[in-house]
């Protein structure tokens, strides 16, 4: 059995949170020995203390912490850990640096984003790629960018993430609709990204504004979470006097129940590596729109036909694409059946986990 610790800055609730729970949930008390080690106490240590995982909490305050990457050194000791896998760079780089006090434990890396570093980073990645000994992209444009960035290719492999078709497959009952006093002949447009700065929601909002000029069909569009840009969006809806089409229902834990709800998926972020939120969203069935950013590509392409692409920031091209697949059920009923079998055979949370569970074995036999 393999002793992982999974280091994390922030053990939050977002969608990296839930791949390193996932494979706590498969691997845990079978292949693995899981352990977590965290900066900012959230969500993830109480959902990882459930399944009967021990946390530690490291002070971690920027990617070249020593004392952090000395006290890390000295958990693992203790724990006799295997394999640090760490999920984004400030953890890697301390990880990487903890090497130089105990060469014995192996680091392995997630990469979920696609971010161009500075010259300072760059150099750094050169210099501690020998240190790492697996690197894993979620998405093919993450491979491509860590490169730029500096980072030896030859020891990043691409593993899509993956969700599980049994819980995420229906049929469910959703009670959305009737919460939500939303009528049965409504269609129902769902985006449950963050309000971050970087999930789209005032271009998604614009094109609420361009869609209502386009059609008289009855819509709703119900924008599912919180986070720092909440109320300015609420603003921008009630300036554009979309009072009556757009429902904000702020942060919720039933996502199944409003996904089964809706009528069709949008995500609309300006940055993306491989959205579990798009997966979760293709294994109940339902159409999806994306923008055309980051690893959106890789899900939704001509081989898996699966949604539609959109350019980002173009309200009006969101839009059109909302009222064709509004307008034609025959598309519907393609794009749900397609979105079922990419999850089956592309995106399966199994083929995922056990992918990065080879990773682990060939991380430990690197020198």
């Amino acid at each position: 059995m393999i002793k992982v610790l999974y280091l994390i800055n922030h053990a939050g609730k977002a969608g990296t949170e839930r791949y390193v729970q996932s494979l706590v949930e498969k691997l845990n008390g079978k292949e693995v020995k899981a352990y977590l080690a965290y900066n900012e106490e959230g969500l993830l240590v109480e959902k990882l203390s459930e399944l009967g995982v021990t946390s530690h909490r490291i002070a971690m305050k920027n990617p070249f912490d020593i004392r952090a990457a000395y006290n890390l050194s000295k958990l693992c000791k203790k724990l006799k850990i295997d394999l640090i896998h760490t999920q984004y760079l400030r953890e890697n780089y301390i990880a990487m640096w903890s090497r130089l006090f105990n060469p014995k434990t192996k680091v392995m890396y997630t990469n979920h984003f696609i971010l161009e570093n500075n010259a300072v980073l760059r150099f750094f990645n050169r210099v501690l790629t020998p240190l790492e000994a697996n690197i894993a992209a979620v998405c093919n444009k993450g491979k491509e960018m860590m490169i730029s960035n500096g980072v030896n290719g030859k020891k990043i492999k691409v593993i899509f993430n993956g969700v599980d078709p049994k819980a995420w497959g229906g049929p469910v009952e959703s009670t959305m609709r009737q919460e939500l006093n939303i009528d049965s002949d409504t269609f129902v447009m769902l985006c449950a990204s963050r309000f971050a700065y970087d999930k789209g929601h005032e271009f998604l909002i614009n094109s609420i504004a361009e869609l209502k000029k386009m059609t008289d069909k009855k819509f709703v569009m119900v924008l599912a979470n919180d986070g720092p840009f909440f109320e300015e969006r609420k603003k921008q809806a009630l300036n554009l006097g979309l009072e009556k089409d757009i429902i904000f229902t702020g942060f919720r834990k039933d996502i199944k129940n409003l996904i089964y709800g809706s009528d069709l998926y949008i995500n609309s972020s300006a940055h993306e590596a491989l959205s579990f939120a798009i997966l979760e969203v293709l294994a109940c069935g339902l159409p999806i729109i994306a923008t055309d950013m980051g690893g959106n590509g890789d899900i939704i392409n001509n081989e898996t036909s699966c949604g539609i692409l959109v350019k980002y920031d173009d309200a009006r091209g969101l839009a059109q694409a909302v009222t064709r697949v509004m307008n034609d059920e025959k598309l519907q009923k393609t794009l749900r059946e397609n979105a079922l079998k990419a999850i089956r055979e592309k995106f399966n949370l199994d083929k995922m986990v056990m992918e990065t569970y080879n990773l682990y074995r060939e991380s430990l036999k690197s020198e």
